[in-house]
């Protein structure tokens, strides 16, 4: 086993059948290669047990473990991804959800593909964040970290909202749209693409801006680079509903200015090796498949 990795944390998705059994498989594995194993406070409490391995809070996996693996979905990872970033944990996934986009190691292979990154056969990239904010009246009232996406959209209103989309202080355009995506290339394959919106590799230094249901037969999704400062001003009357990476939210308020930059922290993600993005986007998302006959 590779010397890299002595203290391991287990973190899984609260709810799911099976992933007692899971967690506790892979922690006994890790055990048996004389590593320290940690279970994340909230995977022990929802699987019901610990058994006797310990349990630690997010904020002692981010200063003393030196890998978190992730079993769940795409969802668990993105809110591990957030919470663990500004510490550099390296993320390993195991697909116990549906997509596993980022949890890229089937639970069939996970002890076997677990075994190669602690033997250190296994490639790192790192991928980007945004970092975001709403000010009212100048004053900070949220910030928030995302991976996948910042999404403004209308909420629970029947009917548009209308906003100013500024870049490095330039204004560009008023839109009334249902909303707009601000996708990192990591979200680009997530709601963004959903709407449109163009892949992006992840090592590709952008980040994309991909209307949603825009009242204009011109408006196209646009590449920025992920140098920019992005300011979206909500223009009364309309309030709208801020989402960060689908599972946190803000109900802003008309005036308000939501403003979107890139963020220092990034996320490091430990692929096996033979790891292939392009893969990837055959896999899971049946990129350029031939369409079926009836």
């Amino acid at each position: 086993m590779s010397k890299s990795f002595r203290t391991i944390a287990l973190i899984g998705k609260y709810q799911s059948p099976d992933m007692a059994e899971a967690v506790l498989r892979i922690a006994g594995f890790l055990r048996e290669h004389g590593l320290v194993v940690w279970i994340e406070q909230g995977t022990a409490s929802s699987i019901g047990t610990a058994g006797d391995f310990a349990v630690a809070g997010y904020e002692e996996i981010g200063v003393g473990a030196d890998l978190a693996v992730v079993l769940g979905g795409d969802g668990t990872m993105l809110n591990t991804a957030r919470r663990l970033s500004q510490h550099e944990v390296p993320l390993v996934g195991i697909n116990q959800g549906r997509l596993g986009f980022l949890t890229d190691i089937s639970r069939n292979d996970a002890i076997a593909k677990l075994g190669e990154i602690l033997d250190g056969r296994y490639t790192e990239e790192s991928r980007a964040m945004l970092d975001a904010e709403v000010l009212r009246a100048g004053q900070r009232v949220f910030q928030t970290l995302a991976l996948n996406d910042v999404v403004v959209n209308k909420g629970d209103l029947g009917r548009m909202i209308e906003f100013d989309l500024s870049i490095d202080g330039e204004y560009v355009y008023t839109q009334r749209s249902d909303g707009m995506i601000l996708a990192t290339p990591t979200g680009s394959t997530a709601y963004a693409l959903s709407a449109n919106g163009p892949i992006l590799h992840p090592t590709v230094g952008g980040v994309a801006l991909v209307p949603l249901c825009p009242h204009a037969l011109t408006a196209r999704p646009v590449t920025l680079p992920d140098t920019c400062r992005i300011e979206i001003v909500l223009l009364p009357p309309h309030d709208a509903t801020i989402h960060f990476d689908g599972q946190t939210r803000f109900d802003a308020r008309a005036g308000d200015r939501v403003v979107v930059t890139r963020s220092p922290n990034v996320v490091r993600l430990l692929h096996p090796e033979g790891y292939s993005y392009f893969a990837m986007l055959r896999q899971k998302m049946h990129w350029s498949a031939i369409p079926r006959l009836p």
